[in-house]
Formats: C-alpha cells, structure tokens, sequence
C-alpha cells in the first residue's frame, strides 16, 4: 500500500518543508541548556499543581474527568479575563478562546485565515514553530527585518506601499511578537506600535499579536497592540506556559466575537477539561501578582548574569541585543557559520539554537544565535558563555 497516495493534495505541499521541531538540537546529559526556551525547573509549581489537583479531585471527584469538565473550567476563562483587563484590554467571554497553547492559537488563526493565494505579513527573525505553522497553509510571505526596537515599520510601510502600486496582494494578516520577542528579546516601540496600526488601518490587514512573553517585564510592561486596538484587528494571544508550566498547554486568543466564533467552529471539543481545571483551582489558591513579581526578579538577574558573561567572554566583533524583558538574547557573530559552531559548542557540553531556523531563508541567520538565560542556572549560565567565547576567539 501507497499511504502517500491516501494524503491530501492540500496536504502534499506541506510536507516537502522541514519536519516540525528540526531546530531542536540533541542534548547529551550535562549539556548547559541555553537552547531551551523553558521555564527555570525551580520556578514551576510542581508541589503547588500536586496540590491543586487533590483539592480539585476532593471537591469535585469525577466532574473534572468527564468530557464537559467541572465549573472551574468556567473559572479559568474568568481568571484569564481579569488579568487580560490589568494589562488594558476587556474582553468579553464571547472574545476570549481558551486553546492548548499559543501554538493551537497559531495554528486555529492559519487554519480559518489562511489559503494557498494568502499572503502573511512576518518578522525577520520570528518565533520558528510559527513558521512551520504558517508553512503548512501558504508560501506567501511578507518579510521585515527586525532591529533594537522591533519590527521595522517604515519598511513594512515601503513593502505595503509597493505591493498596492504594482497590484500584488495585501497580506491578510501580519505575525508579530512586539514585547520581548523571540528570538530577539527586542520590545517594539510606543511610536512604532501607532504606526502599524495605522498601517493596519489603511491597507486592511489583521494583526496577529503573541504576547507570550509579555509579563515577563524586567520594568513596566509596555501597553499591548490590544490594547491600542480601536477597529477589532487584533486577535491577541496568550499563555501560561512561560509564568506556570508549559505542560499544562493552557493558551488563548483574544479577539472580535465573529473571529472567536470562527475559532470555535475548528476547535469544537478539543478541550482538556482536567488541565483547565486543575489550573483554575491552582490560579485560585496563589497570589498572582506575587509570582509574577518573583518571576521577573529572576529573570532579570539571570539576564543580567548573561550580559555580564558575554561582555566578559566575547571578542569585540560579537554583538548582542539587551532585552528588557522575557527569555532570550540574540547574538550576532560576523564571519561565524552558528550551525557549524554548534556541533563543536555541544562537544563542549553548550547548547543554543541557531539563528537560521528563525528566517524564512536560512541564509538570512547563518551569523546570529539565540541563548535563552530562563532555564539554566546562573553558574551554568556564566560557564556556557564562557565556553562559548573561547570557541568563537578560536
């Protein structure tokens, strides 16, 4: 049998690209992870999530088990709907989705917007399972550098003007990452936020906002693109994997009714009705904001231990954004190929991620690296970067 012959001809095309989590390296046993885009171990509530499920369990006994789940799961939206409205933006339950991640989130906005004539709109670097995601709907893209303050907007401007002068299409929406992106940890400026609105505004196009980091200030938390929102063209998305624990899959977009509709169509009873339970009765037992207060301090002297080491170790020619927030420093290496590097960065017991799996053309990262200084301990963290400096001054 033939099972090629059985997939779809929609299908067929996706499959020629790289196969989903290519960009992830295998790590031997006592590599420095500064690869991984994982919350610290110490920082996930293990004993806390224990907790919450017999308390869940002795309240509730099989209800959480079911399909249609327990009352909490009504809970969760509520508790995601008020820390959405702290941050600026009231949304009602009928604009709120709740999904298995941001990548679900991803993926359900591809699946209802996306076809093979559609155009999406990218950063360059971007968040690379978004490519995978975007790869398996369309081959038409958008795509505008990034720098110190984020997207490019003036350039995005120049491409959008371009495309309606020549009759090119528009794209339907445009992918951003604006507050402590990944791979770049850069923040997207006040003024730049304005104007790709009004970009947004004026030639018809979505924008897709993944706040996933957002929270993760090491200051204030800029004012989400959401928030900004005067027309309904943000469909914004969140998560509680980078500030409790990614295997807990709880995700959301947020967005105009119609959308959230259309969302639910594709999603129908996709539910994890334990998980959401249990995290409503966790997020119901602790103080948010002090968490999120202890997070952040964290994260800022991890970072702040990382700067250090690569101001320390790195010859003058090596470059690097300072992030005001979230995971991840993006580091730029002229004349080094990072993917060659890597093999002999992980003989040495280091690992990060390449820059190449961040662009649509690969070409494009071959110089950059991404080091995440959430995971790794602090003492592994200023000992990876310093085996790292001593392999680039080689």
């Amino acid at each position: 049998m033939d099972a090629k012959s059985f997939i779809s001809k929609t299908i067929k095309p996706a499959l020629k690209n790289s196969p989903p989590g290519e960009w992830m390296p295998s790590i031997t046993e006592n590599c420095i992870r500064l690869n991984s885009g994982y919350p610290a171990p110490a920082l996930v509530p293990d004993q806390e999530l224990k907790a919450a499920v017999v308390r869940l369990l002795d309240e509730e006994r099989d209800l959480p088990l079911h399909y249609l789940g327990s009352p909490h799961i009504d809970k969760l939206k509520e508790q995601i709907q008020d820390r959405l409205d702290e941050r600026g933006m009231r949304v009602s339950k009928e604009e709120l989705l709740v999904t298995s991640g941001a990548c679900q989130a991803i993926d359900l906005i591809a699946r209802i917007l996306l076809d093979e004539e559609s155009v999406v709109a990218i950063e360059a670097p971007t968040y690379m399972e978004a490519l995978e995601i975007f790869r398996n709907y369309t081959n038409q893209y958008i795509s505008i550098p990034v720098d110190e303050h984020g997207l490019q907007t003036d350039l995005l401007e120049k491409e959008l003007e371009e495309r309606k002068r020549t009759g090119l299409s528009l794209p339907r929406f445009l992918y951003t990452i604006p507050t402590f992106q990944n791979p770049t940890g850069t923040t997207l400026t006040l003024e730049r936020r304005k104007h790709l609105l009004e970009l947004a505004s004026t030639y018809n196009f979505l924008i897709v906002e993944d706040d996933a980091y957002g929270e993760l200030a090491f200051g204030e938390s800029p004012e989400t693109l959401k928030a900004m929102d005067k027309e309904g063209r943000v469909l914004h998305i969140g998560s509680l994997s980078k500030v409790v624990a990614p295997g807990m899959r709880i995700g959301w977009v947020a967005g105009a009714s119609d959308f959230i509709t259309t969302l639910c169509w594709f999603k129908k009873d996709l539910e994890h009705p334990f998980a959401h339970s249990t995290m409503a009765t966790y997020l119901e037992n602790i103080d948010f904001k002090v968490r999120l207060e202890m997070l952040k301090n964290t994260y800022r002297e991890k970072c702040a231990v990382m700067l250090s080491a690569l101001q320390e170790n790195m010859p003058e020619s090596v470059t690097w954004y300072v992030p005001k927030g979230g995971y991840f420093a993006w580091v730029r290496l002229p004349g080094v190929d990072t993917s060659e590097l890597l093999e002999k960065a992980m003989a040495e017991g280091v690992a990060y991620i390449p820059g190449k799996h961040f662009f649509l053309d690969s070409v494009e990262g071959k110089e950059y690296l991404r080091l995440s200084f959430s995971y790794a301990d602090e003492k592994e963290i200023g000992e990876g970067i310093k085996k790292l400096g001593k392999l680039i001054r080689k």
